[in-house]
């Protein structure tokens, strides 16, 4: 007897739908942000991809400049969310691979610390 090529345990596959399309790229993004971990270990996160993620963002982006008009309010909704939730989590996620990246002095680097600018152009003269 052949084998199908198919599993025998299947899902069901959903409609296709612009709502899927969107929630799709969002798992993807979330993903390639580093923020949903699909190993089965909490040590197997891997590291983000953040030109992927943007690539994703961009995506997302050019179907809402393209779709505009069309799209049902509860389409509009998840799209208009999920980006906005996308480009916060991005920009999160920047910060704080910069921050590991940065050495422990760097943070507290005298070009950081506030001026004080005096009447004589900070100088150091008093005015009488």
């Amino acid at each position: 007897m052949a084998e199908s090529s198919e599993s025998s345990f299947e899902f069901p596959v959903p409609p296709a739908s612009f709502s899927f399309l969107v929630e799709s790229i969002l798992m993807q993004t979330q993903i390639q942000l580093g923020l949903l971990n699909l190993g089965e270990k909490e040590e197997e996160a891997h590291e983000p991809n953040l030109p992927l993620a943007r690539h994703s963002i961009d995506l997302l982006a050019m179907l809402q400049g393209k779709t505009k008009g069309n799209l049902s309010a509860e389409e509009q909704r998840l799209l208009e969310n999920g980006l906005t939730e996308l480009r916060f989590r991005y920009v999160q996620v920047a910060d704080e691979i910069k921050k590991r990246a940065e050495p422990e002095g760097a943070a507290a680097s005298s070009d950081d610390a506030p001026r004080i600018i005096t009447a004589d152009g900070g100088k150091g003269t008093k005015t009488g």
